[in-house]
């Protein structure tokens, strides 16, 4: 991957939280909402269901990575070239901004959770574990090479396909927080660039002078309102950053906590023309889910202010992760899902999404063997699979060995298969006539990287004060 494809945009999800903010404060608001819903484009990407809680809500808000507006026509090479964003070869429309947005019935209290572009976990569709950015990547080019061999073509071709993209990025999100995801929300590289510009500007904070030519930030240290290219080079930046990828995802943060106050404040909302200009913007940019009721959910957002906002990241382990697919951060799933009940006050169960990216069969067995030399492995993999509807068997230590495998006894090779997928990308499943029907037998070797391979407990360790301040969208938050 070239260094300039390396800085691409992975802010843009920030105004999304907006699109969905911006009508829930005055009657100027509500007379335009009509013009909005109207004009926006949609996707059918949430499972049937999804949509039913009356409640709490649930919105993965995505940045994407693509040279297309929201209709699937490419963008001007002009444009590209003012962003710093390469050419229309460039960008392979990966998800690189993910924000899973928790709001609590009534609307208060929110809390954002940002996941990281190189978080890597099991992605959905059966893919295998990788980079997360790469789940909506996976299937939208599987979906390309279908609808071409079916006859489709141009703007629908590229519309079609981000629909099959955004349904694995959510289905990932959700197997990966225990969060059922009900709205979905995608913003395009211009839409960035305008819907900033049409609020106004948006002040930010900064410790000290960056200057990044990939991104083309170059900006002084302190406060400042940025719009349009500005505002785009300073959330995509991560070259020269401190710690890298995760200064930019407080720059993320920062930014939409920023962007959020400015849109609720009265001089967005009561100016016909920057409210006019933002409906513009957010037409030929925003993508949301076809099932969501931007009226209906604006009326429980009145009592969301902007200092109700709260934004955290999901828990990283080695953020220099060797993989297949190059340096990666890892990432503990069921770390993950207890860092979110606790953050979100332990969600409803009717909110609480499948723990799993497979489809278990309940009855089946699995017994446990660890070969790894790692205390304790083979009593969290098992107590993982459990959770997926499987049988905990037993658990043993036993000889090291170095490759993984699932044996499994005749007529469960499909159960086998099931697990194999679970534990991570390259495990095997071997026949084993000396087990019985019902059974399954994992031995963990010493290649084994997969889930519960890094010691957690089943609840997130008491929080520590945090070396940063905690960002909302009621203060103003200096960032690296």
């Amino acid at each position: 991957m070239s260094k300039s494809r390396s800085a691409h945009v992975t802010g843009r999800t920030v105004v999304a939280l907006a699109s969905v903010l911006v009508f829930g404060a005055t009657a100027l608001g509500w007379a335009q909402v009509h013009r909005l819903t109207s004009g926006l484009s949609t996707a059918d990407v949430i499972d049937p269901g999804a949509n039913s809680f009356a409640g709490e809500q649930n919105i993965l808000l995505v940045g994407l990575d693509t040279r297309t507006d929201a209709q699937g026509n490419p963008l001007p090479q002009d444009l590209l070239d003012q962003l710093h964003a390469g050419d229309q070869s460039d960008g392979g429309d990966n998800t690189d901004t993910m924000i899973l947005i928790h709001i609590p019935a009534g609307g208060a209290n929110a809390v954002a959770f940002s996941i990281p572009r190189d978080s890597y976990v099991q992605l959905a569709g059966g893919y295998g574990k990788h980079k997360i950015n790469s789940a909506y990547t996976y299937a939208q080019v599987a979906a390309v090479t279908s609808l071409r061999a079916q006859g489709v073509s141009g703007p629908q071709l590229n519309v079609q396909a981000a629909q099959a993209g955004a349904k694995n990025a959510i289905q990932t999100v959700e197997a990966l927080t225990g969060l059922t995801v009900n709205h979905f929300a995608a913003v395009n590289l211009v839409g960035f660039y305008d819907i900033s510009q049409a609020v106004g500007g948006v002040p930010v904070c900064l410790n000290a002078p960056v200057r990044d030519p990939y991104s083309g930030a170059d900006f002084p240290a302190g406060q400042q309102t940025i719009s349009g290219a500005q505002a785009l080079a300073f959330v995509r930046q991560r070259h020269g950053l401190p710690n890298g990828d995760l200064d930019r995802i407080r720059r993320q943060q920062a930014f939409l906590a920023s962007m959020a106050h400015t849109v609720l404040s009265a001089g967005t909302l009561t100016n016909p023309g920057k409210l006019s200009g933002l409906i513009d913007a957010l037409e030929k940019s925003v993508t949301l889910d076809q099932g969501w009721d931007v009226f209906s959910f604006a009326q429980q957002l009145q009592n969301l202010s902007g200092g109700k906002i709260q934004f955290q990241t999901i828990p990283v382990g080695n953020v220099s992760l060797q993989t297949p697919d190059g340096d990666a951060i890892q990432v503990d799933p069921a770390q993950v899902k207890a860092f979110v009940r606790q953050a979100t006050g332990e969600a409803a169960p009717s909110t609480v999404a499948p723990t799993t990216s497979v489809e278990a069969s309940t009855g089946v067995i699995v017994d446990v063997d660890n070969a790894t030399g790692i205390d304790g492995l083979a009593g969290r993999v098992s107590a993982q699979l459990g959770g997926l509807g499987f049988t905990a068997g037993d658990v043993a230590t036993v000889s090291s060995r170095h490759t993984t495998v699932v044996d499994y006894a005749t007529g469960d090779r499909a159960d086998a298969e099931k697990v194999a997928g679970f534990l991570g990308n390259g495990v095997r499943t071997v026949a084993d006539s000396a087990l019985r029907h019902g059974h399954v037998r994992v031995y963990l070797g010493t290649d084994y990287t997969g889930p519960g391979a890094t010691p957690t407990s089943s609840a997130p360790p008491p929080p520590a004060a945090p070396a940063t301040p905690v960002i909302t969208a009621g203060n103003t938050n200096c960032v690296n």
